[in-house]
Formats: structure tokens, sequence, C-alpha cells
């Protein structure tokens, strides 16, 4: 009887132990703006010429989530000089991108770069497309793919259980990355 008893213990508790991960249930991991701005701060100043025509440099960005669109804003400085002029133009870039998780790289990468809005002060109206054009180009260069937050070992794995990323949302001060047990 006391064998018995004892056996029957043992194996409601390898079955509560093996049935762990569906018990344990949803996990989440928040990645603040800080740890955002910091990212997107890393690949700043960028530098380039294109078409041997223009020097382009941008500085000083400056990052803000919106939750209502799922994005994330980045607004910089932008100062654009053809090397024949002499003279350069600045003003201000704004491009937002989706926040998604890219598996292969294990990380949370920027995803859809578009531009929201490119102000060039002293910048002739004639030359606003190309300036747009510019913009559009310094989205893709700048953010494309580009990775925000690459998870450590443990953010996938918890109590012996492993985990995949689900879904994300969007707050004011974080980026919140929901988790399911991998059953």
């Amino acid at each position: 009887m006391k064998f018995r008893l004892g056996w029957c213990c043992q194996c409601v508790l390898l079955l509560l132990l093996c049935s762990c991960a569906t018990l344990m249930g949803p996990q989440t991991r928040e990645i603040p703006l800080a740890k955002l701005q910091e990212a997107i701060s890393q690949r700043f100043p960028f530098n380039n010429r294109f078409l041997q025509l223009l020097d382009v440099r941008v500085t000083n960005p400056r990052v803000s989530l919106q939750p209502e669109g799922n994005r994330m804003l980045t607004s910089m400085d932008i100062s654009i000089a053809p090397p024949l002029i002499g003279r350069s133009w600045t003003g201000s870039l704004a491009i937002s991108g989706r926040p998604q998780v890219d598996m292969a790289r294990t990380a949370v990468v920027l995803a859809d770069p578009r531009v929201e809005g490119l102000n060039i002060n002293g910048l002739d109206p004639a030359y606003a497309s190309q300036a747009t054009r510019i913009g559009s180009f310094l989205a893709e260069q700048l953010l494309m793919d580009m990775p925000l937050y690459t998870f450590r070992p443990e953010d996938l794995r918890f109590a012996g259980t492993s985990f995949n990323p689900t879904g994300i949302a969007m707050r004011q001060d974080a980026v919140v990355i929901s988790f399911e047990p991998v059953k």
C-alpha cells in the first residue's frame, strides 16, 4: 500500500513537471525607450555621398514610440552639402518603422521604414522632390532591419521551458514583446 501511494505521488509530480510549460503561461519582456534610443544612437552620425553630388550627414537621433500605429519614430538632424557649390542646407528628417521579431537573428528589428517628414531650411521648392527621394533612400540605409534588441538565451528559456515571441505591442515608454511556451 505504501509503495503504491509513493508511486502515485511520483507519477502526479512527474505529470505536473511535464506540463510546466502550459502551467507557466505567456511571458512578456519590455524594451524601455532608453534602450531603444541607445540602439539607434550607435548608428550615428551617418555620413554618405550620393552619386558624387551630395554629401549628407545625419545626426542627433531622437526616438519616440507611437502606440496608436504600432510604429517607432526617429527624428534627426540632417545636413545636405553639394561639394561643388560650397554651401550646405540643414533641416530635419523623421523616419518611422515597425518593430518586428526576426527569429533567425533572435532580435527585434525595425521593418517597413518610411519618411514621415523632411524639412530642409532654405531649399528651393523645385528641389523638394529630389530631397524626398534622398530621405526615402536614407530611411532604408539607416533603419531597415536594424537590430533594436537581441534576445539573450535566458529571454527565450525559463525554468527549463522554451518560449517563442508571439506579438509586439507598443506603449509610450516601451516596446512589449509577448512570449508563449513552445508546446
